[in-house]
């Protein structure tokens, strides 16, 4: 199966930049973009041993949950969340990366049912300023997450971000160093945050280096759409 034989050289060469970065195995991980792919390519991945799901639209993942007919699996929503999806989400997913405001955090935490456990929320950082994306900017960050830490329901895990795209590896270093420089100017004035989700498909291996936990990727391992 095409998926299964990606899924075994993502893991490899993640691996190997792991390695490389000088941080410990298993540090890194894999989070396989599955939005818009058919359930087919999900089943094969968590058959190969995928457990980690992302989504970028709310109904499809949670229509991808109940057809799996699988509770091993966590599913992860990295979409932009609007406000009148805040609810279906709270319900249904484990994780949510794209927490660009307090008041989405507000209401992912009345919405949360308390039989689910704490959500786990990380915040989105328009990491380079870029009129056409979401998050906060770098500025904004502490301030937001030192409230969004005391909401019930939910327990913050760090942050997250999509920095514009860059050819050279040494480029694509850069936004992911301040971004970790700002979990760690966080972390310094009391929280205990432990996720950088950062790099997918054409730069994971630059966020590697630069202290990311969680890898986004979705082309290299189902292929476009379609395919």
């Amino acid at each position: 199966m095409k998926v299964t034989e990606n899924l075994r050289k993502i893991q490899d060469l993640l691996a190997l930049e792991t390695q490389s970065a000088g941080r410990p195995a298993g540090s890194v991980q894999l989070l396989a973009v599955s939005k818009r792919q058919p359930l087919q390519a999900v089943l094969d991945a968590a058959g190969a041993g995928q457990r980690h799901f992302g989504e970028n639209f709310a109904q499809e993942g949670i229509d991808k949950m109940l057809a799996t007919g699988r509770n091993d699996l966590v599913w992860h929503f990295i979409g932009h969340l609007q406000s009148n999806k805040t609810r279906i989400v709270a319900e249904h997913y484990q994780w949510v990366h794209t927490v660009d405001r307090l008041k989405i955090a507000q209401r992912l935490s009345e919405q949360r049912p308390a039989a689910k456990g704490e959500l786990n929320v990380c915040l989105q950082v328009n990491i380079d300023n870029e009129d056409s994306k979401s998050g906060l900017a770098a500025d904004e960050v502490a301030a937001v997450a030192t409230k969004v830490a005391t909401l019930p329901g939910l327990k913050l895990r760090g942050l997250m971000c999509i920095p514009a795209i860059r050819t050279s590896a040494t480029e694509q270093r850069e936004p992911f160093a301040r971004m970790r420089q700002l979990l760690d100017s966080i972390n310094e004035h009391g929280l205990e945050l432990d996720t950088l989700s950062m790099g997918m498909t054409a730069d994971y291996a630059a966020a590697v280096q630069e202290g990311a936990t969680i890898v986004r990727i979705g082309t290299a391992l189902f292929g476009a759409r379609g395919e």
